[in-house]
């Protein structure tokens, strides 16, 4: 016995297997049970030296491989045998396998009644007791039922617990908490919990179908709602924007192992699946971006102005020696420089090394530069870009001229040609994109509130909708009520049609204004810029032809030809204004022909050929040549334009400043009256005594006593108009428009003036459709047709020479009376009379001042019998009579206009 106890086996506890006779005891560690095994005497320490020794060999361990190691597996009668007692001798039959799970189908059942805490792995059923005794803790137990419940192996390193309160980063800045083991585990764990368990307000598990949709379509990236991720898993939501390389990397690992675990062999299709952040809470625009974004997330917006083809990168490189033929890496590739090995480590050579082309990998490359939409940025300021850098399946989203918001992280990059220009350490800084919308896939109109389209519907079911909203066009221009009709019409466009995607037929309206100097041409150009949903505004003369269409410049960085978007890309789906187009130069002009009509530009240069899209309206304003409008000649004679250009647009708009001294003192008052409530010190008073001249002009218009629509809600009816209406044509007057185009080719030839085309009657189907989304109308009524009959002739008339013009306003007086007062026609006829009776007292006298003149009523009932106007009384006694100083003397028939 005494060589028992002086052997290396005397530590039992240490070396000795776990039999029925060892116990546990109370300190954990195990002993033998003297009653159980009443053979072996073991013998007390003699002196305290030697237990110290014992115990300071138990503190330092001992070695189990020494020279004595079999001694531990020689034969102990005493020890090798059970203990009666400990034996169960009864026999039991074997059980089936579904006896066995109806089994442990009732001791679950009876566990949850019962409220006692198991956790369940694959079928199996541990109890509490066996958890405790293993020293594994609640915390423990609760991941590892989380774990079991998502059907995955608990993931328990040796030492390293789980993290219970993830958000307490114990002091450590996020970057370096969110790459830790346990915290990186916990964060996946999560993401994975919510890919697998979120439910959305039907019912439906949400990313369960967006990662079917992604496989279904060989796909390699889903997108996730940073809105629900904060929401359900808010300290994920916290660590993304502060640490978003790390975070999107574990998430990015955590999506594969949930599609892996539906989808088994989708490693086929793609090795690596990518969460896409959207709708992030917080926009910054591109001239905002500081210093302290620097690595975080961010979500900024503009417009593709230049992209370059996308080109491999390298992403795991591995090197050959091409001294021994030994296979270097893997290495992995990063934005900020170029990984390289530095020796062999077979025969310890520097090189050189080549690239393994079969064993490396490569993903896709592409750099785009991001400028600030035109509309956005303050007068006086050029327009801020930034370069963002698209890989893997975000490449090839979008192209110059799509308006986009990205998602990405703000980076930064060493440059050193940069560095030698400032003379000190700077960095260019890059966005690496993450995620890309572009506008067109989600609709402004979408993003308008329930109370919004409530608004807007209520607004739309007043019968004199369409003249309120040509009454709110540019507001603060006294008159001009064709032009804003014009403006109005162009707003809300017509339908483009393109049957079989073969020809493609356009719906936008092209407007020219053109006419004398100070009659707020360039001011109506200026409203429709704020107004409209996507506007890009540019002079004629300093606007050259690559400057509307497209360039080709060779970009600084690959060195290669790259395409950057004109004005009229930028435009697209939008509107494009042209001030000063007569300033422009022939060529230049020339260049615009097939954006107008086709709406795409063509290029061929330096090796590009290639089309892009211009579907935008063009509102050009030109001056006459010579400064104005000469009416004795016809409109061709007056503006330097082709024919090929002027038959481009669908509404001609001339603007003639005429003389009338009760017009010139309406203006006068209107204009005064303006300035006085726009001055920066106005008080209640000047917008009181605004209000006053307002109502005291508004017989002179027959849209001056119309309510106005708040510009506000007036640019959201035009958005949703735009986009949610598309009105058809349906039972149309066909033979109407017919015999109006043919009359219309008629008169054009005789008079020479501007050619009437094919162009002329989609011209007027466009603005049908145009004027039926003024009334969110989904079919086109001949009210419609009525209508843009009505604003072609009215375009086509002001053209012509002044005497023509006359003539034909009676040829075709029953199709320009549609929708027009009375009154108001009555007033148009009696205003030419006076204006020329006034010419004739002054020719005939040459007297300079006329203060009265007289026309005689027959000639006025005369004029309106040719319009199918029989009563004159009603006229006579309106307010708009009186409003234009008009009396009538009833004993001399004669109506009198005092000067």
């Amino acid at each position: 016995m005494s060589e028992i106890a002086t052997s290396p086996s005397a530590n039992l506890s240490d070396t000795e297997p776990e039999t029925p006779n060892s116990r546990v005891g109370r300190d954990g560690r195990r002993g033998l049970d003297r009653e159980s095994s009443p053979g072996l005497d073991l013998p007390a320490f003699e002196d305290e030296e030697g237990r110290d020794d014992i115990e300071e060999d138990e503190e330092e361990g001992e070695n189990l491989f020494g020279d004595d190691m079999l001694n531990d597996y020689r034969e102990m009668p005493a020890l090798d045998r059970f203990d009666p007692e400990m034996l169960d001798d009864d026999e039991y039959e074997a059980m089936t396998e579904g006896d066995r799970q109806a089994a442990e189908a009732l001791m679950k059942r009876r566990d949850r009644e019962e409220g006692r805490e198991g956790r369940l792995r694959r079928g199996l059923l541990y109890d509490d007791d066996d958890d405790d005794d293993e020293g594994m803790t609640k915390v423990k137990r609760r991941r590892a039922a989380e774990m079991a419940a998502m059907e995955d192996e608990p993931m328990f390193d040796e030492g390293d617990e789980s993290v219970e309160n993830l958000e307490d980063t114990k002091g450590r800045p996020v970057r370096e908490w969110v790459v830790m083991t346990a915290p990186r585990r916990e964060i996946k764990n999560r993401f994975k919990n919510l890919l697998r368990t979120y439910v959305d307000a039907k019912g439906n598990n949400l990313y369960h179908r967006l990662i079917q949709d992604m496989c279904s379509a060989n796909k390699s990236s889903f997108e996730v709602d940073y809105n629900i991720l904060s929401a359900n898993c808010y300290v994920l939501a916290y660590f993304l924007p502060e640490a978003p390389t790390e975070m999107l990397q574990i998430f990015d690992e955590a999506a594969k192992e949930v599609v892996m675990s539906l989808y088994p062999y989708y490693d086929r299709i793609t090795k690596e699946i990518h969460v896409r952040i959207s709708e992030l809470p917080l926009i910054d625009e591109l001239r905002q971006l500081r210093q302290r974004h620097l690595n975080l997330l961010i979500r900024t917006n503009g417009v593709v102005s230049a992209t370059t083809p996308v080109l491999p990168q390298l992403y795991m490189v591995k090197f050959d020696c091409t001294k021994c033929g030994y296979i270097l890496g893997p290495f992995y590739q990063n934005q900020e420089k170029e990984v390289n090995p530095g020796t062999c480590p077979e025969c310890q050579s520097q090189g050189p090394f080549a690239i393994n082309q079969e064993v490396s990998l490569y993903k896709n490359y592409q750099r785009i530069t991001i400028q600030e939409a035109p509309g956005k940025i303050s007068a006086g300021r050029l327009p801020r870009s930034k370069d963002s850098i698209l890989t893997g399946d975000l490449c090839d989203r979008c192209k110059p001229g799509d308006e986009i918001e990205i998602t990405g992280v703000y980076s930064n990059q060493y440059d050193s040609s940069l560095n030698t220009r400032q003379g000190f350490p700077v960095f260019t800084t890059i966005i690496m994109a993450n995620h890309i919308l572009k506008k067109d896939e989600a609709s402004e109109a979408d993003r308008l509130t329930d109370e919004d389209i409530k608004a807007i519907n209520a607004l739309s079911k007043d019968e004199t909708i369409g003249e309120r909203i040509i009454a709110s066009i540019a507001p603060s221009v006294f008159g001009h009520d064709d032009i804003k009709r014009a403006l109005a019409l162009s707003l809300f466009g017509g339908v483009s049609k393109n049957p079989g995607e073969k020809h493609k037929i356009r719906g936008d309206i092209n407007v020219l204004l053109c006419g004398d100097p100070g009659t707020a041409k360039s001011q109506f150009l200026k409203y429709i810029q704020n107004i409209a949903p996507r506007a890009v505004f540019s002079t004629g003369q300093g606007a050259s032809a690559v400057g509307l269409t497209a360039y080709v410049a060779r970009s600084p960085v690959t060195k290669e030809w790259t395409l950057e978007a004109g004005a009229l890309v930028l435009a697209d789906k939008g509107v494009c204004l042209i001030d000063e187009f007569d300033k422009m130069n022939d060529q230049d002009r020339t260049s615009i022909h097939e954006a107008m009509e086709q709406q795409s530009i063509s290029i061929s240069k330096a090796g590009i050929v290639t089309s892009l899209q211009a579907r935008c309206s063009v509102i050009a304003a030109a001056n006459p040549i010579g400064g104005r409008y000469d009416t004795s000649m016809t409109f061709s004679e007056n503006v330097d334009l082709t024919e090929p250009i002027l038959s481009r647009f669908d509404i001609l708009c001339v603007v003639k400043d005429t003389v009338d001294p009760i017009l010139d003192e309406n203006l006068a008052k209107f204009v005064v009256g303006s300035h006085m409530r726009s001055h920066p010190q106005a008080d209640e008073a000047d917008v009181e005594n605004m209000r006053k001249i307002e109502a005291e002009l508004e017989n002179t218009s027959s849209l001056a006593h119309v309510q106005k629509i708040p510009q506000d809600l007036l640019k959201k009816y035009i958005l949703y108009a735009r986009e949610k209406i598309h009105p058809k044509l349906h039972q149309m007057d066909q033979d109407k428009v017919a015999k109006v185009y043919s009359e219309l080719r008629r008169e054009s030839m005789s008079t020479g003036s501007v050619p009437i085309t094919v162009r002329h009657i989609e011209s007027m189907l466009r603005m049908a459709e145009a004027n039926a989304k003024m009334h969110l109308r989904e079919l086109v009524t001949q009210d419609d047709i009525s209508m843009a009959i009505r604003v072609t002739l009215e375009a086509f008339i002001s053209t012509q020479k002044h005497s023509v013009s006359k003539s034909m306003s009676r040829t075709f007086a029953k199709y320009m009376t549609f929708k027009k007062d009375n009154n108001e026609l009555l007033l148009y006829l009696l205003r030419g009379l006076a204006n020329d009776h006034a010419t004739y007292m002054r020719n005939r006298y040459g007297s300079s001042e006329v203060s009265l003149v007289e026309i005689n009523e027959k000639d006025l009932a005369d004029k309106a019998r040719g319009i199918n106007i029989q009563n004159l009384q009603p006229f006579f006694n309106s307010q708009i009579f009186k409003a234009n100083n008009f009396s009538y003397d009833e004993k001399r028939k004669l109506i009198q206009q005092r000067l």
